[in-house]
C-alpha cells in the first residue's frame, strides 16, 4: 500500500494587464498557468502543479521540497505628483 504525502509549495499570483492572474511557482521554474479570475487561477495552479510533479516522477527526476516560506507584504509609499 502506498502512502500519500501532502507537500505545500509557495505560489505567486500576479494580476495580468489583460485581466486575470498569471501564476508561477518559485520551486518549479517554467511551471506557469493563468486564470480569468483568482478562483480559476487557484484551481489551475493546483492542477498544473500536480501534473508537473507527476511528470517529474515519471521521468525519475527529483521533486523539490520547499524549505522556506516567503514573506510577502505591501509597503505604503507616498508619491507626490504635480497638481
Amino acid at each position: 500500500m502506498s502512502k500519500k504525502t501532502i507537500l505545500e509549495y509557495p505560489v505567486i499570483f500576479n494580476k495580468a494587464e489583460e485581466g486575470g492572474y498569471n501564476v508561477s511557482f518559485p520551486d518549479f521554474p517554467g511551471c506557469v498557468t493563468f486564470g480569468k479570475n483568482f478562483e480559476e487561477a487557484e484551481e489551475n495552479a493546483k492542477e498544473i502543479l500536480e501534473l508537473w510533479i507527476k511528470e517529474l516522477r515519471a521521468n525519475k527526476q527529483r521533486i523539490p521540497i520547499s524549505k522556506s516560506r516567503p514573506i510577502i507584504s505591501e509597503i505604503p509609499v507616498a508619491v507626490f505628483t504635480k497638481s
